[in-house]
């Protein structure tokens, strides 16, 4: 009997402790919300690649996989982010916020104004283990599908990335 109860216990006791190590799904939309808009209004870092029509940092950890003029698809592992860069519009456009808006209930929708730049984050849970994230600022938008464990470390790097580039064509 006394075996039973302490096995009882240490199951008790390993739920708690698993419970209490994954954070909740609003604290995990909380902390996007926050990094995405912390990244956004930092100062950025300088892009590291040079493409056709634009400039980005491309973080170590991730590939190009496909490039047009204004569409680039990076990749680490299995995961895709897709980067579109409308040099038709400025860092204070909000029509790619406006286009993300209309999506039915979204677990997250929060946009920056920052020094005449406009920026957003979106979220939308597409199934029960995975999100929709994109970010945004003016006509550049990412977009990519995280677990929620990944969504805030994402988030940040692709508010990174996009907060980085810069429109080096003449808008041919």
């Amino acid at each position: 009997m006394q075996k039973l109860v302490t096995k009882l216990f240490l199951m008790t006791m390993i739920l708690i402790v698993t419970a209490c190590s994954f954070e909740s799904e609003d604290e995990t939309l909380k902390d996007v919300k926050k990094v995405t808009e912390t990244e956004f209004s930092s100062t950025g870092v300088e892009p590291n690649t040079e493409l056709e029509q634009f400039s980005i940092y491309i973080p170590n950890n991730l590939e190009i996989v496909e490039k047009g003029k204004s569409n680039l698809i990076l990749e680490e592992g299995d995961q895709s982010y897709v980067v579109f860069n409308n040099v038709f519009e400025d860092r204070a456009s909000e029509l790619n916020y406006k286009t993300a808006s209309v999506a039915e209930n979204p677990n997250l929708l929060e946009s920056f104004t920052d020094d005449g730049r406009f920026g957003y984050v979106r979220i939308i849970k597409t199934d029960e283990e995975e999100y929709e994230l994109q970010v945004g600022i003016g006509g550049i938008k990412i977009t990519t599908y995280s677990p929620l464990g990944s969504l805030e470390s994402d988030a940040e790097m692709m508010m990174k990335i996009a907060n980085s580039i810069t429109n080096t064509s003449n808008k041919e």
